[in-house]
Parts: structure tokens; C-alpha cells; sequence
């Protein structure tokens, strides 16, 4: 049965460490919790989207490792497709290493590992899968050419998360997808515009219209997303509800899941609404430690719309 949501991206393991605050350069702190969990952006999206309810597929390498069989005893678990999960001889698999202060700040170090091995040759052996998908995601965190191969073959819509950010980049990367999704820092990056406020964010999204863009989301951590399309240029910016936050690690992946999920299932939703209710997700996220742990399921997500939409 083909997946409504396939994800082409990055399996990690996180290894987190707490701390009242982050660490200076070149400075040691005392931690107070140590905590191991399954990351990696692409994956962080693909089981976002499954706890809400969505049927997905993930694509992508880990290491021929002890983590790599617990990544895929991870899948299998949830009950989330991964027929394409591979494991990739000779190599380990990808890791994160996070450090999360009090105020829910975090600094993180990837190193890519199997991910780096996801190929071409792997996005045509799921082509079926690709080419059925009512939405494809993909990410930076593998290489571009594996995500310019995967939106050539996708006949729904296309979402790519411009992360990490590249400096220098094919214009496929901006032109391909329905949505392309970055963070203030990423905006920056890819557009030459300085983005630190809503306003900026607006300034950006004109300059990602000029390089071919059909829709772009500028996700703005605590001051929720601002948004423009093609065919309605006029930015809007979208707020976030306000709560506490214990750990922002993976919000922009909880954001990326719940767009990915509403376009599949809720296509006649607005896309101010599919922003509105992605944001409330990623901000629920945060009031949570943890990456996947830490995502909204159904029931979250069911409310959420009642408030919203009345559903």
C-alpha cells in the first residue's frame, strides 16, 4: 500500500547533554542529564507526520552499527514503512551532538556518516513510492542531488526544509519544491538578506520570489512563521502561542511534519491555517525535552484543529 507522505532524508542519533546554560568557547560546564534518542532531521519529519496519523515512508541509510539496528527496530516499532531503509556496510551511522540549556536553547554538531551514502541509485529504486506520494519531503542533511533527483519524480506536492543551509546551491533547490521551508538563520543563508525579525523575514521572502520560488515558509522560532506564495505575494506573518519552553530541539521538525500531514489529508485547508496549526504543533513540542519523544500525537493535534477551525 503506497504512503500518502514519503520523507527522503537523514536517520541521527542525538546524544544530549542538559545544562543550566550553553557552554562559551573554549568552556567546560557541569551538565545534569544525559539522555540518548533517535534524530535526524529527515526521520525527526517522517515520524512527526506518522503520530499524527499520517501513512509514511522514510528513505534513507544507517550504519552498518549497533545504532543502525536500533534506528530501523525504531521504525518498526512505530509502524512507520522503511522497505527503503538500508543499512550501509563499513560505515557508521549519523550523529547529533546536542547540548540544551534551561531556557530551552541548543547548539548542535552533526556528523553525517551513512547519511553522506544515500544516493541517486537509492531515490530510483523507490521511485514508485516517490512518484505515488500525495506529499514529499526532503532536507539538506543528505546530499542536494539525492533531493533534486526525488522532486523531479514526484507528481504531488513537494516540501524541502533548506537544512543545514547552503551557500552555494543549484536553483532547482528553490524552484522544484511546492514549499521551501528554512529557519531565520537558513533564510539568510540561502537569500542574502539578514533575517532576525518578522520584517526581515518579509524582505526575504521577496528576494526567494525573485529567485523562482512558489511558496516559501520562514519559521521564526517563538515568533511563529511568515509566509508568501507566487500566487499571493503579500507576506503574512503567522504568531505562535505562547508557552513555556523546555527544549526547542526539533521544533522546526515537528513544524515540517504537521504541514507535511495536513497537505496530504486536508488539502481543502488554507495555507494561513496550515501554518497556524503547524506552529501551535512545533510550539507544543518545545514544552517537552526530547526530538521524536517530544512530538505531538493525534489527540494534540485534534484539538488544536477544534480550536482553530472547529473540526
Amino acid at each position: 500500500m503506497a504512503s500518502s507522505i514519503v520523507i527522503v532524508g537523514s536517520c541521527m542519533m542525538d546524544f544530549v547533554c542538559y545544562s543550566p546554560r550553553l557552554p562559551h568557547e573554549g568552556e567546560t560546564l557541569h551538565g545534569y542529564k544525559f539522555v540518548t534518542n533517535f534524530g535526524g532531521k529527515g526521520a525527526n519529519q517522517c515520524v512527526a507526520a506518522h503520530k499524527l496519523g499520517g501513512s509514511t515512508t522514510m528513505i534513507a541509510r544507517v550504519g552498518d552499527d549497533l545504532w543502525g539496528d536500533k534506528y530501523i527496530s525504531n521504525f518498526k516499532d512505530l509502524g512507520i514503512n522503511h522497505v527503503y531503509v538500508r543499512k550501509t556496510p563499513g560505515i557508521s551511522s549519523g550523529i547529533a551532538q546536542i547540548s540544551v540549556a534551561d531556557s530551552g536553547a541548543n547548539q548542535i554538531i552533526i556528523v553525517a556518516g551513512a547519511n553522506s551514502q544515500l544516493s541517486v541509485n537509492d531515490i530510483q529504486d523507490a521511485k514508485s513510492a516517490i512518484q505515488n506520494a500525495n506529499v514529499l519531503v526532503c532536507q539538506l542533511e543528505t546530499s542536494a542531488d539525492v533531493a533534486i533527483e526525488a522532486m523531479k519524480l514526484c507528481k504531488g506536492q513537494i516540501i524541502l526544509n533548506g537544512a543545514p543551509a547552503l551557500a552555494t546551491y543549484s536553483p532547482e533547490l528553490l524552484t522544484l519544491p511546492s514549499i521551501f521551508c528554512v529557519n531565520e538563520s537558513e533564510a539568510s543563508v540561502f537569500s542574502g538578506v539578514s533575517v532576525h525579525t518578522p520584517q526581515d523575514a518579509e524582505i526575504a521572502l521577496k528576494s526567494f520570489m525573485k529567485k523562482g520560488c512558489q511558496c516559501v515558509i520562514i519559521t521564526m522560532g517563538s515568533e511563529g512563521a511568515v509566509f508568501a506564495s507566487k500566487d499571493d505575494p503579500t507576506p503574512i506573518h503567522v504568531r505562535a502561542p505562547k508557552k513555556q519552553c523546555v527544549d526547542s530541539t526539533g521544533a522546526g521538525d515537528s513544524f515540517i511534519g504537521c504541514l507535511a500531514y495536513l497537505l496530504a489529508e486536508y488539502k481543502q485547508l488554507s495555507m494561513n491555517s496550515c501554518v497556524s496549526i503547524s506552529c501551535s504543533m512545533a510550539t507544543d513540542s518545545c514544552t517537552k525535552p526530547g526530538t521524536q519523544i517530544s512530538f505531538p500525537d493525534a489527540d494534540i493535534l485534534k484539538n488544536c484543529m477544534q480550536q482553530y477551525l472547529n473540526f
